[in-house]
């Protein structure tokens, strides 16, 4: 039996432990994904349009994904933004779609048709009670952006920008820039941030997927 020598052992011990460490986060801020990642398919989600809805629907050159609920104040704050974004880029060839996993009856598909009425939301808004869709993408907030580009993978996920209760105090809009990027051929800069908002809650019998 070869026997390595102590300080041998230390080293190749953190070694061990610094990938075990590195593969336990996917992201800086994600358990579940990185970003370059394939962005998770999700079909047959019911909208506030009574229509099911899958990603393999979406035709656009790019996507954003973002996970709201009704209840969320962070949310009901972005609102505006979310509209006006999906407003600004559609001409560009961008697809903004929000999806609720809240089992709350607040965020109930019933509900959330009013409150796509009444706010006259510019994009999809879809309804996952099963909350699969928000445990494949380590969704843990509402507000939380996914921009998925060409190829179907991750470009950027995080906030919306850097202030999510003020958009008059707004200096850095994370997913415009991102978007901005990707339609002229450059790289995104900031590539993930911390998602601000209103946590999700899971059911316990379906915790998020590590």
């Amino acid at each position: 039996m070869l026997l390595l020598p102590c300080c041998f052992r230390m080293t190749l011990l953190v070694v061990v432990m610094s990938l075990v460490s590195a593969d336990a986060y996917a992201g800086k801020f994600n358990r579940v994904l990185s970003v370059g990642d394939a962005a998770p398919v999700w079909k047959d989600l019911i909208g506030v349009d009574g229509r099911r809805h899958s990603l393999a629907d979406c035709k656009a050159k790019l996507v954003v994904f973002v996970f709201i609920t009704n209840h969320c104040p962070i949310t009901a704050a972005c609102e505006e933004r979310l509209k006006q974004l999906a407003t600004d880029y559609r001409a560009r060839d961008v697809e903004l779609i929000a999806i609720s996993v809240s089992r709350s009856k607040s965020d109930g598909l019933d509900k959330m048709q009013e409150r796509a009425e009444d706010a006259k939301f510019s994009f999809l808004y879809l309804h996952d009670p099963s909350q699969v869709t928000g445990q494949k993408y380590g969704a843990t907030a509402t507000p939380q952006v996914f921009v998925l580009n060409a190829d179907r993978r991750v470009s950027y996920m995080g906030a919306l920008d850097d202030n999510g209760r003020e958009a008059a105090k707004v200096e850095t809009h994370y997913t415009r820039a991102a978007l901005d990027a990707l339609l002229a051929g450059r790289p995104v800069e900031i590539r993930e941030t911390r998602p601000v908002g209103c946590e999700i809650e899971y059911a316990a019998e379906s915790p998020p997927k590590p």
